[in-house]
C-alpha cells in the first residue's frame, strides 16, 4: 500500500480555506497513485477552535465540508480530522473525531479516546471523550487508528498514567498491521524526540510501524512544528516530514520505506524557525504586512528584530530607537550597526523633550525613583503605538521569560505590544540563540552580546543591580516555575535569600504577567494561556518560608 502523509498548515475557524488544501493534497495523491491519504488533528477546523465549538452553526459547517471532502475520494481511501455532534443525549455536546472515506463514504469515524486537560489543552471542556476503538480494514491491510492524545498513556512510556484506559493496548488486541495517529501536537524544545521516543518503544513492544501526521504552522501562541513521520516495527524512521513547513511525504508498506526530508537538529536552529513561523503566520492569518519595534541596544531587542527580519523580509520591520539623557551613545551606535545588518530601516526619536515637559508638569514630587523610570518606558510605547496606529505595523513586544518571571518589565510600557517574540526564552537562551546566529559571521553586533544588559533607565544602572546574575536566576525560574519545586529544595543549590527574593518577586509580578501581550510559546511551561496562576492567592512564598 502507498500512504501519504499531508502535513498542513490550516488557519482556526477558516473551514473553506482549510477544506481546500485538504482537497488539493487529495487530489495531489491522486496523481501518485496514492492508496490512503491521512491529515492531521482536526484538520477542518484547525487546532484548536476553542470557543468556536458554542456556535453549533460552526460545527454544522465543518460537517458541510467533510461531505465536500467526500466528493473528491473516488478511488483513494482518505482519513481526515473534524468535529462531530455527540450521538448521546448526555456528555459534551461534540467530539474530535476523524473520519475513514473512501470512494464517496464515510466508511467508519472513530471518537478520540484520551481528552488532554493540562497546560494549553482544554479538550474536557468541549469534546466527550470516546469508548471504542477503531480498527479500519482496508486495501488488504488492518489499520489502527487513533487521535494524538491516545499514544501518550502507555506504561512503557509513563511511570504514572493520566487515564484509566491505554486506547493503543486495546487497538493492538485487534492485531492491526500498522497504527495510525492524527495529531495536533504544539512544539516545545525537543517535543519531536520525546514522541519518537514513545513511538519507538509503542513499535517495537507491539511490533508494528507508527504513521504519525502532525499538524504544522502556528494559531496565536501555539506553533506546531509537524515533523511527521513513519516509525518502524524495528524502532527505525522510515520516513518523515521537514519541521515548520507545509509537506507532503509518501510511505510504500511493502518496502517499508519512503521519502526522507530534512529537518533541523540543533536547538537554536529549531527556535529560529519556530519563531520564524510564528510570526508569519500571526501576521498572515490577521492580516498584517509590517511590524515595527523599539531597539534599545540591549540584546532582547537585537534578538526580535533579526527574528522580525528572517520572518517578513528587512523591508517590512521598522525599528525606532529612542535614547533618553540616561541612554549612552554606545547603545544607538549598537543600534545602527544591528540595523544595518540585517538591512531594517532605523528612525532615531529622542525621547528627553518629551521627559523634560513630564518633568516640568509633574514635578520631582511624583517623578522621581521608579516613576521616572518607568516614564521613560511608557513615553517609546506611546511613540511606537503612535506609529503603529497610523500606518497599521504590528507592534513587538521584546522582553524574555527571565524578566517577565520577575517583573522586571514596565506594564504599558516595554510590554506594550501585539505579540512578543522571545517571551518564552530565558535569558541565558537569548544568548545563546544569538551567539548561533553570529557562527558564520557577525549579525547581531557583538557588543550587544558582550556587554553587561542595562535598561538605562537611571544612571549606571545594570541588570544584576536588581537580580542575580541569569544563570542563577534562570535556574531557580526553572525550578521554580517549571518543575514546581518548593523554596527549601530551591534552598539546596542557592541561598536562602537570593531564592526568597526571586521567587517573591515571581509572585508578585504574577498582575504584569496576566496583562502582557501575547508570547509564543517555546518551552514546556510558559507564561500565559498554560499557567493557571491566581493573582490573588495566599499561598505565598511566607508561608511555605514559615514551615521550613
Amino acid at each position: 500500500m502507498k500512504i501519504a502523509l499531508a502535513q498542513t498548515n490550516p488557519k482556526i475557524g477558516d473551514l473553506n480555506s482549510n477544506t481546500q488544501k485538504i482537497i488539493a493534497n487529495i487530489e495531489k495523491a491522486k496523481e501518485e497513485n496514492i492508496d490512503l491519504v491521512i491529515f492531521p488533528e482536526l484538520s477542518i477546523t484547525g487546532y484548536s477552535p476553542f470557543d468556536l465549538l458554542d456556535f453549533e452553526s460552526f460545527v454544522q459547517d465543518n460537517l458541510t465540508c467533510l461531505d465536500e471532502i467526500r466528493a473528491h475520494t473516488n478511488g483513494i481511501g482518505v482519513i481526515v480530522g473534524f468535529v462531530d455532534f455527540n450521538e448521546n443525549p448526555q456528555g459534551k455536546k461534540y467530539r474530535n473525531s476523524a473520519a475513514f472515506i473512501y470512494n464517496g463514504e464515510i466508511v467508519t469515524k472513530y471518537n478520540k479516546m484520551l481528552l488532554p486537560y493540562y497546560d494549553v489543552f482544554h479538550e474536557t471542556r468541549y469534546f466527550e471523550p470516546g469508548d471504542e476503538i477503531c480498527v479500519i480494514d482496508f486495501a488488504g491491510k488492518k489499520i489502527g487508528l487513533t487521535i494524538c492524545e491516545d499514544l501518550w498513556n502507555d506504561k512503557t512510556s509513563f511511570e504514572r498514567q493520566k487515564y484509566l484506559t491505554n486506547p493503543i493496548e486495546k487497538v493492538m488486541q485487534h492485531k492491526p498491521d500498522f497504527v495510525v495517529n492524527l495529531s495536533a501536537s504544539p512544539y516545545i524544545l525537543n517535543k519531536e524526540k520525546k514522541r519518537h521516543k514513545i513511538t519507538r518503544k509503542l513499535s517495537e513492544k507491539y511490533s508494528v510501524p507508527f504513521i504519525y501526521v502532525n499538524q504544522v504552522g502556528a494559531n496565536d501562541d501555539l506553533i506546531f512544528d509537524g515533523s511527521s513521520f513513519v516509525m518502524g516495527k524495528d524502532g527505525e524512521i522510515k520516513a518523515n516530514c521537514r519541521d515548520f513547513e507545509e509537506d507532503f511525504i509518501t510511505y510504500d508498506t511493502s518496502k517499508q520505506k519512503g521519502d526522507i526530508h530534512p529537518i533541523t537538529e540543533c536547538i537554536e536552529g529549531k527556535i529560529i524557525k519556530a519563531v520564524k513561523i510564528g510570526l508569519q503566520d500571526y501576521c498572515k492569518k490577521l492580516g498584517f504586512k509590517k511590524v515595527i519595534l523599539g531597539l534599545s541596544g540591549g540584546i532582547d531587542s537585537a534578538l526580535t528584530a533579526y527574528f522580525a527580519k528572517e520572518a517578513l523580509g528587512a523591508e517590512n520591520v521598522l525599528c525606532i530607537t529612542m535614547p533618553s539623557k540616561y541612554s549612552s551613545s554606545g547603545s544607538v551606535k549598537d543600534s545602527e550597526d544591528l540595523a544595518r545588518n540585517i538591512g531594517v530601516e532605523l528612525k532615531n526619536i529622542s525621547i528627553k523633550p518629551m521627559f523634560d515637559v513630564f518633568k516640568q508638569e509633574l514635578g520631582d514630587e511624583v517623578l522621581s525613583g521608579l516613576a521616572e523610570e518607568n516614564l521613560q518606558a511608557r513615553l517609546r510605547a506611546n511613540i511606537l503605538m503612535s506609529y503603529s496606529n497610523k500606518y497599521g505595523y504590528l507592534l513587538l513586544s521584546t522582553g524574555n521569560k527571565s524578566e517577565l518571571a520577575v517583573g522586571y518589565c514596565t506594564i504599558y510600557g516595554d510590554m506594550s505590544g501585539g505579540i512578543n517574540l522571545i517571551s518564552d526564552l530565558p535569558k541565558t537562551l537569548v544568548y545563546k540563540v544569538s551567539r548561533y546566529i553570529n557562527k558564520d559571521k557577525e549579525i547581531i553586533p557583538w557588543n550587544i552580546i558582550e556587554k553587561a544588559p542595562s535598561a538605562e533607565l537611571r544612571p549606571d544602572q545594570k541588570d544584576q543591580d536588581s537580580l542575580p546574575e541569569y544563570e542563577v536566576l534562570d535556574d531557580i525560574i526553572e525550578d521554580y516555575v517549571v518543575k514546581n519545586k518548593s523554596p527549601k529544595e530551591i534552598y539546596e543549590k542557592y541561598d536562602k535569600q537570593t531564592v526568597d527574593d526571586v521567587i517573591s518577586k515571581i509572585t508578585k509580578a504574577e498582575y504584569k504577567r496576566r496583562q502582557a501581550t501575547l508570547g509564543l510559546k517555546l518551552t514546556s511551561k510558559a507564561f500565559g494561556s498554560g499557567r493557571k496562576i491566581p493573582i490573588s492567592q495566599g499561598y505565598s512564598l511566607a508561608s511555605l518560608v514559615q514551615k521550613v
